[in-house]
């Protein structure tokens, strides 16, 4: 998956918009976009809401749908 910023500027989101779709403040976002990773869960949703076709269906592998 390309970097959260790009990915969002990309789909002409802003940080608010991008983040909520997963359930991330836009403070939390902004800080995985600069400096944090975010945990597996949140990288699970977010490949599920944004990731391609291939991403998503790793993810729904890995919880055995």
């Amino acid at each position: 998956m390309k970097p959260y910023a790009k990915l969002r500027a990309d789909l002409g989101l802003n940080q608010s918009e991008f983040w909520s779709r997963v359930g991330v403040t836009q403070s939390g976002g902004s800080r995985y976009e600069t400096k944090r990773k975010p945990g597996k869960p949140v990288q699970m949703l977010l490949a599920l809401a944004y990731g391609s076709e291939k991403e998503r269906k790793a993810v729904m592998k890995q919880l055995g749908m």
